[in-house]
């Protein structure tokens, strides 16, 4: 068949010269900074038809909602979300970091492929010196005890303001979650270490303090019955036998599309299939068992069959809880009703019947807690969501803690500090160093600065109310001045602490003023370190994903630096 349209020609274009890139970018850094920190301001997302409308400050709900045009941003966009994907938090830093490196890359009048090079070896610089003993933004984990811990998932709370908790409401979740994530730590630890999993149930409507969490796991059961007492069979040895259905016990027939059945006059399927489900229920008494939960639907005869053999059945458990319960009972899935095996089954503890707001749940007690059930309530729905996630984000936090055992100063401390360190260790490189790098001196500088302005703008981002941000020249921390006073002012007078909580104003700390897009002075001498010493109200972040997320942003900002032309097929 003949085109009734002539084919188009590709269109090629030089993404990093077209104003609308620029405009593009800096809009999409604008978004993204207002949303930073515990003072962010709140992004709503909804369409222009209705449906659902998503209130958030968080980075992985903006990217999910936010729509780009541009190829180049849908790149920047992808980085950053594979990075969420893999350590949940620090997304706002990596996408805030990358657009500020591309913005200020760009303005140098160095070639891209040179600045590439240059910034590849200042990552360097800031990744051996933040592995290092001698780090002065870094700090050790000790998991036998708790207040470094508290310290980090106070930290992921309070940076999400749609959740709007207060003081108390995030000391009540700060010890939950720190709890439910203790519980998910392994007692008896042999060659190699499976952390268990921490199960949300939902319920909306209520205070944020009625949040609780239990040690194994509830399963929603609308039809049970509170005023009986619940009588569970049990084994000689006191445990409770448990078998695990992964396939459907409803008494469906076969799917017309998995092909076609032959059956004999006077057979029916139907009642062929429940004396198959009703044998397995014999075979389920004979065995002593004593619990029986499906992934899916069990049929009502099975049901009543089983309840007469005081097997208590529950039905609809769903797809996300099947690996924990096997985790936590030791029993195999099973997904079949042809064929049972007695190694298949597992045991709990107890089983009991709990009752929150409305809703109604079995609770299953495990042996060894590696399970836990954390009941999360909020007030309204937009905040419940926003707290799910910022719950998830802190178990995942505490999981990648666990594993690197270290934790970054927040508060944009370490960004200036690490600013800082970079301008002190650029004039101590040897001129070697630029010839491996086929640089000069002053290349070199260049992106230099503007590495430094990059990372020290992502700390000024923290501050949403106008006044001044400053760094002082002993420890290379950041420090925020409310709004209202003038420059000239004396500092000391304004500020008591530094971002991150460590440092005080008790000594001449010689600050200075953040230029962002301008230049800096350079700190002479070597950097102190400020004595660590863990206090309440210490800003921390995740190691692993403040690293991972320093070097997303860079490697991004190379790759789009590193673009010359886009090519769309507009056919």
């Amino acid at each position: 068949m003949s085109r009734l349209e002539a084919k188009k020609p590709p269109f090629i274009s030089e993404p990093l010269t077209k104003e609308t890139l620029s405009q593009s970018l800096s809009l999409l850094s604008e978004i993204l900074k207002s949303c930073f920190g515990p003072a962010g301001r709140l992004k709503q997302f909804h369409n222009g038809v209705g449906g659902y409308v998503c209130t958030t400050s968080q980075s992985s709900a903006i990217l999910s909602h936010l729509s780009v045009s541009h190829p180049v941003l849908s790149v920047l966009m992808a980085s950053v979300q594979s990075h969420i994907s893999h350590f949940s938090d620090c997304g706002l830093f990596t996408a805030v970091l990358c657009c500020s490196l591309i913005e200020n890359f760009k303005s140098l009048n160095v070639a891209p492929c040179t600045v590439v090079k240059i910034s590849k070896h200042l990552l360097r610089l800031c990744m051996d010196y933040l592995k290092s003993e001698a780090c002065g933004c870094r700090v050790s984990v000790d998991f036998g005890s708790l207040e470094t811990l508290l310290c980090l998932v106070r930290s992921v709370l309070t940076s999400k303001p749609a959740c709007m908790l207060n003081k108390l409401e995030v000391d009540h979740l700060t010890m939950l979650i720190l709890k439910g994530f203790l519980f998910t730590v392994p007692c008896h630890v042999e060659t190699s270490a499976v952390l268990g999993k921490c199960i949300i149930i939902p319920v909306k409507g209520r205070r944020v303090v009625d949040s609780t969490v239990l040690p194994g796991l509830l399963i929603e059961t609308p039809e049970i019955q509170l005023a009986k007492p619940l009588a569970v069979k049990r084994t000689c040895s006191n445990l409770i036998k448990i078998a695990l259905f992964c396939v459907s016990m409803s008494g469906d027939l076969f799917n017309p599309e998995e092909g076609t059945i032959t059956v004999c006059h006077g057979i029916s399927l139907e009642m062929a299939e429940l004396n198959q489900l009703l044998n397995v229920g014999k075979q389920l008494v004979k065995d002593g068992v004593s619990l029986v939960v499906c992934q899916k639907v069990i049929h009502p005869s099975l049901k009543q069959y089983l309840k007469e053999n005081h097997i208590m059945a529950v039905d609809r458990a769903g797809l996300s809880l099947m690996e924990p319960l096997s985790q936590m009972t030791g029993s195999k899935p099973i997904a079949s009703i042809h064929s049972l095996s007695p190694s298949c089954y597992g045991s709990l503890k107890d089983v009991r019947v709990e009752s929150f707001a409305s809703k109604h749940f079995v609770h299953l007690i495990p042996h060894y807690t590696v399970v836990c059930s954390l009941i999360l309530c909020n007030r309204n729905e937009t905040a419940w969501d926003e707290l799910k996630r910022a719950c998830e984000t802190a178990e995942h936090v505490l999981q990648l803690t666990i594993k690197e055992p270290l934790a970054l100063l927040g508060g944009g401390c370490t960004e200036t500090h690490l600013a800082s360190y970079i301008r002190h260790k650029v004039c101590s490189l040897p001129a070697s160093s630029f010839k491996d790098m086929d640089c000069s001196w002053t290349q070199y500088q260049l992106v230099a600065g503007g590495f430094c302005r990059s990372l020290e703008s992502v700390a000024c981002a923290l501050n949403h109310d106008g006044g001044e941000v400053l760094t002082d020249m002993v420890y290379g921390h950041c420090w925020f001045v409310p709004s209202g006073f003038p420059s000239i002012s004396n500092w000391s007078h304004l500020v008591s602490k530094c971002g991150c909580g460590i440092n005080g104003n008790t000594k001449n700390l010689n600050w200075r003023l953040l230029q962002g897009q301008f230049g800096s002075h350079v700190i002479q001498g070597c950097l102190k370190d400020p004595s660590v010493k863990v206090a309440d109200f210490l800003a921390l972040d995740c190691f692993a994903a403040k690293c991972s997320g320093l070097q997303v942003a860079l490697e991004t900002a190379n790759l789009i630096l590193d673009i010359l032309h886009v090519i769309e097929d507009q056919n």
